[in-house]
């Protein structure tokens, strides 16, 4: 995986909305590979802890978690 080719979705104040959890397996499908980043917003509104929000947006998108980083998730399919 080239770190160039991975395409970046933010999580914002709206959170793990259904256009959300489409346009990041779309993005799967057409790169192989998506990064996740769960801005300030999406983590201060939540109150999860970021393992928890981490399992919960791997739980939702049809691609394998590869690296968690911090509040970056990267998949692959």
């Amino acid at each position: 995986m080239s770190v160039r080719n991975v395409v970046t979705i933010n999580v914002g104040k709206r959170g793990l909305t259904e256009s959300l959890i489409n346009e990041v397996n779309l993005l799967l499908e057409k790169h192989g590979a998506v990064r996740v980043k769960m801005l300030r917003n999406f983590r201060d509104s939540s109150g999860k802890h970021k393992k928890d929000l981490a399992e919960e947006i791997a739980s939702k998108v049809r691609g394998k978690l590869v690296d968690f980083r911090g509040f970056v998730l990267t998949f692959e399919r």
